[in-house]
């Protein structure tokens, strides 16, 4: 399954917007998916509308709906942007430190918490698509399938440091965390804030939570390194 696949769950999305093959409808895709992004940084989302875009880019409306069935199908795709970047970014954070030790893993959190808010800043729009995914129902399905891909992607990472902890011990604990990870996100690119000092009070809690008492008793007798889970367990 790839990630389109994940982020459309039951197929919705599929129905709302639709992907251009040949290059040069690719242009055009990507131009109408750039320009919806900027008119939300400046106009909002209850303001922006397939017409407003279509004036914009300079494309016509059967151009548009080509591709988008409403505005909501085009806030859809660049949800979808956003996530496979952040994911992406996540993969490769995942496969750099997979082997490194439960204790390196920890120190290194905060790298992969200031890289996805470098991909949501340079993402224009990034904050009203983040704040659509929880206030339009039609799009949540994106939201909680990323949110639990994000999830399994990490616990599975977890895992091997901690085969004592039963699996869905850790994969609640990761969904937490996960959810307040989106939500840093969402805080960052709404307010003005300090953003080093939101990030590193967020890599606090984390070690926190990554040093749950019960993991840590198990995580003494290791040294953070891998074990296997033994038979039958």
């Amino acid at each position: 399954m790839d990630e389109r696949d994940i982020l459309m769950g039951d197929g919705q999305g599929a129905n709302g917007h639709r992907k251009p093959v040949q290059e040069r409808s690719r242009k055009t895709y990507n131009l109408l998916l750039d320009t919806a992004g900027a008119l939300l940084e400046e106009i909002g989302i209850e303001r922006i509308s397939a017409h407003v875009i279509c004036q914009r880019a300079q494309v016509t409306a059967p151009a548009f709906y080509r591709y988008f069935d409403d505005k909501y199908a085009i806030i859809e795709a660049l949800a979808e942007r956003l996530i496979t970047r952040q994911n992406e970014a996540l993969k490769g954070w995942i496969a750099y430190y997979c082997d490194a030790g439960y204790h390196v893993i920890v120190s290194h959190v905060i790298d992969l918490l200031r890289e996805r808010d470098t991909i949501a800043s340079g993402q224009p729009g990034a904050a009203h698509i983040m704040r659509a995914l929880r206030a339009v129902p039609r799009l949540s399905h994106i939201r909680l399938a990323s949110h639990n891909h994000v999830t399994d992607l990490l616990a599975e990472m977890y895992q091997p440091y901690l085969p004592d902890i039963p699996e869905d011990t850790i994969r609640t604990r990761t969904r937490v965390a996960v959810e307040i990870a989106y939500s840093l996100d969402e805080m960052l690119s709404e307010e003005s804030i300090d953003r080093d000092r939101v990030l590193q009070e967020a890599d606090y809690i984390f070690r926190c939570m990554y040093y749950h008492p019960d993991y840590a008793e198990y995580l003494a007798k290791s040294g953070g390194e891998k074990q296997h889970r033994a038979p039958g367990a």
